[in-house]
């Protein structure tokens, strides 16, 4: 009975330090991203370098705050939109809004209609197709996001459409600048053309602000009017796919908020000595978010996503960015 007991003993132990040395792992491993977080907000990090990082990361020890992860990427993107309107002139940006009207409308509903047909031909899902083509089409996951319910998309398919526009942001955010610079873009056909035909905001913020300061502005303007362009989306697919008993699609409020930054900004030059703070806070802000975006693109996030899918977010991309590129060149 004592042998028994004292192997039992010794059994719990064990199991005492296994559970002790895991927690310890999982502490440390929570230190170690927190501290790479923190090295996003240093002057050494770019928007890019803060991606790659991300995507590293998210390799070698994975996200240990995946659960809070959307959330807190959305917080962040939307905070860095808002604080660079505090650097942007409003009468510029409505020059660049309107420049870009004609691209949009005309880059939104051939995408719709392109991403359908290639959906269709690969034999995907139809919501699946239709969410990955929203979302290629207008912004990215928060398309995704709005539309989803709009016609009754389940949480898998969703997903996918997910994994598939976040995987094609982190080649833009590297590879459009590259270009630009290849074919000697001007600054404002770059940022037209970065707001057109990537995906995301952070990635086109990212984007074009490596490329250069009036590319940022023109970049951000065009693409969150682009953004508005979710609400009547969502509505015509909640009528295609027959869902009567659609969720509300929420205004993205955050966009009049950086009209009124970029209305402050111009008119009220009082506040102008404390505004470029605000713009680095913002830029810091947007680093920081781009981390967040490659660290959640873990291993199975990508096997999640299939070939399929990803080939249609592949085909609609390449189409919509290699046609708006002519377009833009010819054009402006």
């Amino acid at each position: 009975m004592e042998n028994t007991a004292s192997r039992d003993q010794k059994i719990a132990r064990f199991h005492g330090f296994k559970t002790e040395v895991l927690e310890r792992s999982v502490t440390i491993r929570e230190i170690v991203f927190v501290g790479m977080v923190f090295l996003c907000l240093t002057p050494w990090v770019s928007p890019p370098l803060a991606l790659l990082l991300g995507l590293v990361m998210a390799q070698l020890i994975g996200h240990p705050f995946q659960r809070i992860n959307h959330k807190l990427t959305s917080f962040l993107l939307k905070v860095a939109v808002v604080g660079l309107g505090f650097g942007i002139n409003f009468q510029s940006a409505l020059k660049a809004g309107s420049e870009g009207f004609l691209f949009t409308v005309i880059t939104i509903a051939g995408t719709l209609l392109f991403g359908a047909l290639v959906g269709k031909l690969l034999g995907i899902e139809k919501k699946t197709s239709a969410l990955i083509s929203s979302g290629t089409a207008i912004c990215g996951g928060s398309a995704i996001a709005a539309v989803a319910p709009a016609i009754g998309a389940e949480e898998r398919q969703t997903s996918v459409a997910l994994g598939t526009v976040f995987i094609l942001n982190a080649v833009a955010l590297f590879v459009f600048p590259e270009i630009g610079a290849w074919l000697h873009m001007t600054q404002n056909q770059f940022g037209l053309w970065a707001a057109i035909a990537i995906h995301d905001t952070s990635s086109v913020v990212g984007a074009a602000s490596k490329y250069g300061a009036e590319a940022l502005q023109i970049a951000t303007t065009v693409k969150l009017a682009r953004s508005l362009w979710i609400i009547p989306v969502a509505a015509i697919m909640s009528f295609i796919f027959k869902q009567h008993k659609q969720n509300r699609v929420q205004f993205p409020w955050f966009i009049g908020l950086f009209v009124v930054a970029m209305l402050l900004y111009s008119y009220f030059p009082i506040i102008q000595p404390v505004t470029p703070y605000i713009v680095h806070t913002a830029k810091s802000c947007l680093t920081v978010t781009l981390f967040l975006i490659g660290a959640g693109l873990s291993k199975e996030v990508v096997q999640q996503v299939g070939w399929k899918p990803l080939l249609q977010g592949v085909i609609v991309w390449l189409v919509i960015s290699i046609g708006t590129l002519f377009m833009i060149l010819g054009t402006t």
